[in-house]
């Protein structure tokens, strides 16, 4: 029996795109699938072409709306799959998906399955992605250093019956941030890794994480401020507000679904600053990396870890900048 899968895919005013959207949702010949498209009242053609296949969509509208974690909540609102996930609208999914998807989540155990996208740029595949990282047995690591390939990653609707919906606060790391709510309340219980390529997921000019990207990265800073200020690590909390960007008055204000064991929160915290203290390395910056690294327990963290706290800490104190340029050439 085929699990119910329901996709949403929030649109506005990327018409040249649309129709490869719909058509890869639709041509799954996927047997109970539920298909919304909540349009922010697009004004490029995008409307024309959702009319042009209503007759097969289970619901879609085209509306002003606040953005696009707004829209996507509004799906999830009339949501009734067992499954469900969001796929924006310059994306599509890869032919079969959707019955990979089915088979995994037959297992009534499985609460993610995390498959693998094509990066595509101008009509061709540039590589491949990783999936959302997940760090076996480990799961401050994988709250930590957070990252989630949203268009490949699926989650049972019990899952956003329990923790809610995104946060419309939330404009470019609503994934993030309900990915790290899901492993702060659930940990790795039922995520499943899959070698599976289940998406393609398009560059191109107006791409936001490549027109917003700093702004990617303030907000993932923000989100590590408010596990730290949410689960009282206050040291650690006001070290990423000294030496990470990020609006602080805006996360100040956040504290929704946050609250973890300290231990979890703690060490999750221990390794996004190692994991900043290596950035700041890279970009040739010695001294926030030693003072990233100073706030770190290295005991907490496993031992490939620790050895990498240990060569950043010796580098950045005796090997001079212009070396490690040097080296890199």
């Amino acid at each position: 029996m085929h699990a119910a899968i329901s996709i949403i895919t929030p649109s506005f005013n990327q018409g040249r795109f649309l129709e490869q959207t719909i058509d890869s949702v639709l041509s799954q010949g996927y047997p109970d699938l539920q298909y919304i498209i909540i349009d922010g009242q697009s004004n490029d053609g995008s409307v024309e072409i959702i009319k042009k296949y209503e007759k097969y969509l289970s619901y879609w509208t085209s509306e002003p709306d606040r953005g696009q974690s707004h829209a996507i909540n509004k799906g999830l609102q009339r949501a009734h799959g067992a499954v469900v996930n969001w796929l924006n609208s310059d994306d599509y999914l890869e032919p079969g998906s959707l019955n990979v998807i089915a088979e995994r989540f037959s297992d009534p155990s499985v609460n993610v399955v995390i498959g693998r996208s094509q990066i595509v740029q101008d009509g061709k595949v540039i590589r491949l992605s990783s999936g959302t990282d997940v760090y076996a047995g480990n799961v401050a690591k994988t709250l930590g250093w957070a990252r989630i390939d949203q268009p490949e990653t699926y989650f049972r609707k019990r899952i956003y019956d329990r923790l809610g919906t995104l946060d419309e606060s939330m404009h470019l790391v609503m994934d993030k941030e309900l990915w790290m709510r899901f492993l702060i309340h659930f940990g790795l219980e039922g995520v499943v890794k899959i070698p599976d390529v289940l998406a393609n997921f398009r560059l191109h000019e107006n791409t936001k994480t490549q027109t917003q990207a700093g702004h990617f990265v303030r907000d993932s800073n923000g989100l590590m401020y408010q596990l730290a200020t949410t689960n009282n690590a206050h040291e650690k909390a006001e070290r990423i507000r000294q030496l990470l960007p990020f609006d602080a008055e805006k996360f100040n204000a956040l504290r929704k679904g946050f609250d973890s064991s300290p231990e979890v929160a703690n060490t999750a915290l221990d390794y996004f600053l190692l994991y900043k203290a290596d950035e700041a390395y890279y970009h040739n910056d010695p001294s926030t990396c030693l003072q990233l690294l100073s706030g770190v327990d290295r005991s907490a963290l496993a031992s490939p870890d620790r050895e990498l706290f240990n060569k950043l800490r010796f580098r950045s104190r005796y090997v001079p900048v212009w070396l490690i340029q040097l080296l890199r050439r």
